[in-house]
C-alpha cells in the first residue's frame, strides 16, 4: 500500500504545480536555450521597453511583442491566448550568448607610483570555507597581491609566490583580523593574523590569539592599483564578511567604513579620496566584529554593524547589453504584454505591463499584479530541491530544468546562500525563470487568470504593479474606483500599505481575490532599483530566518519581518489573514447561514446552492492558502462574513505565527478556515475578500457559467456602480 506521505507529494505536484504539458508523451521537452529578461517592468503607453535576450547557442529568429490575455495552459483555465500587437512588430535578431557572472564584490582604482611600502588591514569572517575564495586583492600592470583561503586555511599569493599566512586552520563564523605590510624595497611581507575572544572559551581554545610571520617575497611593482574586496584579480568570488577595510600606499591612507548610508552602492574613504563600488549587491546591516548583542537595531550603534556581506552566488543585474529597444505605442492598450522570440533554439516569452498614457483614458478598474511577489519568488528551486511545503520532483518544465542547470541566475527569497544565510535581497533585473506564462503555478500564471476574466467580462480593465503603486503613492490608485488583487499579493512596502489605506479612506472599492495576502514587509532603494530587501525576522511560515541582530532592513531601517508584528495586519485592511496552508487537495466554501438574510446577500445572487467553488485546479475554490477573520488581529466587526471553508485535509495547517506551544490542535482546527467576508469602508467605499490562492483556479469552469465566477461578477458590477454603500447601523 502507497504511504500518505506519497500520495500528498504526487497530488501536490500534480495539482498546484504540474501546467500540463500540451503534450503528455513521456519524451521529455528539449533543453531550453533561450532565456532574457526586460527593463522597466512596467511602463506608460508611450515610453520605452528594451528587451535583454541570450541564448547558450547562436541561433536565429523572430521577436515581435505579443498582448497576453491568459497565460495559462492548463485544463482548469479559460485556455492559453495571446494577441499580437497592432501593426504587427516581427524583427529578425541573431541571439548568441551573453554570460552571467554572480557575486558580490567591492572595488576602486587607485593612483599608484611605483609605492615601496603597501599596508593591508581589514577584519574577515569567513562563511563557507568548502569553497576557495579570494578575500581581497590588488592588481598593477606588473603584478598582483591575493588573499585567499584555500578550504581552510589562509594564504597570501604574491606574483607566483604562495604563502601560507597561519598554521592553524580557519574557523566559519570566527571573526579575524589581517594586518599585512610589503616593504617592497627589501621585498618583505609581514602578515599578524589575529583572532579575539569569543562567548566560547572552549572554541577560543584552538583559535584566539595572534599569528605572525615574515617572508622575503619578489618585488612587485604598482603604477595604479586595482583593489577589490572578496573578488580575485581573475575575478574569483569570495562568501563571508568584511569590516574596516584600510589600505596604505606609501603613508597615503584608504580607509572605509561600512557603517554609514547603508543603501548606497559606493562607500566613500573616510577622507574622500577614494569610492569603493558596490557590485551585485552585497549585503549590509549586518553584525561586524564588534557587536555586543546590546544593541538589536543597527540606527542605534552603526559601528556595531559595520560589515559587509558578500556571497558567490548574489545577482542584481545581469549587465547585459540590450538587444531590442522599443517605444510602446501611445495607444496600446493597458494590459500584460511578452517580447515574444521564436526561434531554432525554441521560444521565450519575457512579460511586462503596460499602463495608461499618463494623458489617456483610465478605466474604473485596475487589477494590482503583484510584483514584489514574483520578485520575492524569482528563479526560486522548490520543485528542484523541495521546500517545507513541497516536495522536490525530476519531471520538471524546461524553465524549471534551467533552473536546475543554471546556479548562475540567482536565487530566491524562498532559499539561503551555500553558507547557510538567507537570501535578503532579490532582483528582476536578470533572467526569472517563473516570470513566463505557463511556467509556474503559483503567482504569475494564476495572475493571467484574473486578467482573463476581467477581459472576459469586457471591463476595460487597467494594470497597475507593485512597483507603480510604491513609487507614486496614492496617485497610481486615485484614477481607480475598484482595485482587484492578484492571487498571491504576499509582500508590501509600508509606501504600498500606506497608498492603499488612504484610498480605502477615499472611498476605494478593494477586491481581495487571493490569499496570504499583505504578509511580509520588504523595501526598495532607488540606489538599487528593480530590486527588493527582505528579513525574515521573529515568525512566520519561512525557510530561513534573520540572524541575531539584522531583523532591521539596510533599506529604510525599518523592522523587517511579519507586517501582523509591525501593527499592520492584513485583517485591518482586507478583513482577513492567513491562517493556513495546505496543499493536498483545495475543497469549497460553504454559504453562511445568515448570509442570504445579510446586507451582503446581493454578493449570492443567481447562486443557489449551499456548497460554492466544489470544482476547479486543485479541487475546488479554497485551498493552497488560505485566511481567516478574526477580530482579535484586527478584522471589523461589522464585516459579513460570506461563507466559510473548513473542510481541508489533515494537510491543512495553521500557520507558524498561530503556534502558541507544542500542543495538539482539536480535528477540526476551528483556527483552518478561509473565510469570504464583505464589509463597508469611508466614503462609499467597500472590501470584498476571498481568502484562497485557489479562488482563482475556480474561475473558468463550464466557461465562466459556475458560482465563483458568478460572486465575482456580482461584486465587481456592484463595486463599479458607484452608489455609495451606506455606513451599517450598530
Amino acid at each position: 500500500m502507497e504511504s500518505q506521505p506519497g500520495k500528498v507529494t504526487r497530488q501536490i505536484l500534480s495539482q498546484l504545480f504540474d501546467l500540463h504539458q500540451t503534450s503528455m508523451s513521456d519524451t521529455s521537452p528539449p533543453a531550453k536555450l533561450v532565456t532574457g529578461y526586460c527593463e522597466p517592468l512596467s511602463v506608460r503607453a508611450g515610453e520605452q521597453v528594451q528587451w535583454f535576450g541570450s541564448s547558450h547557442a547562436a541561433t536565429n529568429g523572430v521577436l515581435d511583442v505579443v498582448r497576453l490575455e491568459c497565460g495559462d495552459p492548463t485544463r482548469s483555465g479559460p485556455g492559453f491566448l495571446e494577441h499580437p500587437l497592432e501593426n504587427h512588430l516581427a524583427v529578425d535578431i541573431e541571439l548568441t550568448e551573453q554570460p552571467l557572472i554572480p557575486g558580490s564584490f567591492a572595488e576602486t582604482t587607485l593612483p599608484a607610483d611605483n609605492p615601496r611600502r603597501v599596508a593591508l588591514r581589514f577584519w574577515f569572517q569567513p562563511t563557507l570555507l568548502k569553497r576557495d575564495g579570494v578575500i581581497a586583492s590588488l592588481r598593477s600592470t606588473t603584478g598582483a597581491i591575493e588573499i585567499a583561503n584555500r578550504g581552510e586555511y589562509l594564504y597570501a599569493q604574491v606574483g607566483s609566490t604562495e604563502l601560507l599566512l597561519r598554521d592553524r586552520s580557519l574557523e566559519r563564523n570566527r571573526w579575524y583580523f589581517l594586518d599585512l605590510d610589503f616593504n617592497l624595497g627589501e621585498g618583505r611581507l609581514t602578515a599578524t593574523v589575529a583572532a579575539p575572544r569569543s562567548p566560547s572559551p572552549a572554541r577560543d581554545l584552538l583559535q584566539a590569539g595572534e599569528d605572525s610571520n615574515e617572508w622575503d617575497v619578489a618585488d612587485v611593482t604598482f603604477d595604479e592599483v586595482l583593489f577589490r574586496l572578496a573578488a580575485g584579480v581573475d575575478g574569483a568570488r569570495w562568501d563571508g564578511r568584511i569590516a574596516d577595510p584600510e589600505l596604505v600606499l606609501d603613508g597615503e591612507s584608504y580607509r572605509w567604513s561600512f557603517v554609514n548610508d547603508m543603501e548606497s552602492s559606493t562607500v566613500a574613504s573616510e577622507n574622500g579620496n577614494a569610492d569603493l563600488t558596490l557590485h551585485q549587491l552585497p549585503t549590509r546591516a549586518v553584525t561586524g566584529p564588534h557587536w555586543t548583542g546590546d544593541h538589536q537595531r543597527w540606527s542605534d550603534d552603526p559601528h556595531q554593524w559595520n560589515a559587509i556581506h558578500f556571497h558567490h552566488d548574489d545577482l542584481y543585474d545581469a549587465g547585459w547589453h540590450p538587444t531590442f529597444t522599443m517605444v510602446v505605442p501611445h495607444d496600446a492598450p493597458s494590459g500584460i504584454y511578452c517580447f515574444r522570440y521564436q526561434g531554432d533554439a525554441g521560444t521565450d516569452r519575457v512579460p511586462f505591463f503596460v499602463r495608461p498614457a499618463v494623458d489617456d483614458h483610465h478605466s474604473d478598474v485596475a487589477l494590482l499584479m503583484p510584483t514584489c511577489t514574483y520578485m520575492a519568488y524569482a528563479n526560486h528551486r522548490m520543485l528542484i530541491e523541495g521546500a517545507d511545503f513541497v516536495g522536490a520532483r525530476s519531471n520538471l518544465r524546461p524553465e524549471h530544468r534551467y533552473l536546475a542547470e543554471h546556479r548562475e541566475v540567482g536565487l530566491s527569497h524562498y532559499e539561503k546562500h551555500p553558507d547557510g544565510s538567507g537570501v535578503m535581497f532579490s532582483s528582476r533585473r536578470r533572467p526569472v525563470l517563473q516570470l513566463r506564462p505557463g511556467a509556474d503555478g503559483w503567482n504569475f500564471t494564476p495572475d493571467t487568470n484574473l486578467n482573463a476574466f476581467l477581459t472576459h467580462l469586457e471591463v476595460d480593465h487597467d494594470i497597475v504593479t507593485d512597483e507603480d503603486l510604491h513609487h507614486e503613492g496614492v496617485a497610481a490608485f486615485a484614477p481607480y474606483r475598484v482595485i482587484v488583487t492578484g492571487t498571491h499579493p504576499e509582500y508590501w512596502s509600508t509606501s504600498m500599505l500606506d497608498a492603499l489605506e488612504e484610498w480605502q479612506r477615499n472611498g476605494g472599492r478593494l477586491m481581495y481575490l487571493g490569499g496570504n495576502g499583505f504578509y511580509w514587509r520588504v523595501s526598495f532603494s532607488d540606489s538599487w532599483p528593480g530590486a527588493i530587501e527582505l528579513r525574515r525576522s521573529e515568525d512566520g511560515v519561512r525557510n530561513w530566518q534573520t540572524g541575531d541582530g539584522e531583523s532591521y532592513h539596510a533599506w529604510g531601517g525599518e523592522y523587517g519581518g511579519l507586517w501582523r508584528r509591525n501593527g499592520r495586519s492584513p485583517n485591518q485592511l482586507v478583513g482577513i489573514g492567513f491562517a493556513a496552508q495546505g496543499f493536498e487537495r483545495a475543497t469549497y466554501f460553504e454559504r453562511d447561514r445568515d448570509a442570504l438574510s445579510s446586507r451582503a446577500a446581493w454578493i449570492l445572487e443567481g447562486v443557489e446552492e449551499e456548497h460554492i467553488g466544489t470544482s476547479g485546479l486543485g479541487g475546488g475554490a479554497a485551498g493552497q492558502e488560505v485566511d481567516r477573520y478574526d477580530p482579535k488581529l484586527g478584522s471589523p466587526s461589522h464585516a459579513v462574513i460570506v461563507a466559510s471553508a473548513v473542510a481541508f485535509g489533515p494537510d491543512m495547517l495553521r500557520t507558524k505565527e498561530e503556534f502558541e506551544g507544542t500542543v495538539a490542535f482539536p480535528t477540526p482546527d476551528p483556527f483552518v478556515r478561509a473565510d469570504m467576508v464583505f464589509f463597508e469602508t469611508p466614503q462609499g467605499g467597500a472590501v470584498f475578500s476571498v481568502g484562497s490562492i485557489s479562488w482563482f483556479g475556480a474561475l473558468a469552469r463550464n466557461g465562466y457559467d459556475n458560482d465563483v465566477a458568478r460572486i465575482t461578477e456580482n461584486v465587481l458590477r456592484r463595486f463599479l456602480d458607484p452608489t455609495p454603500f451606506e455606513v451599517p447601523a450598530e
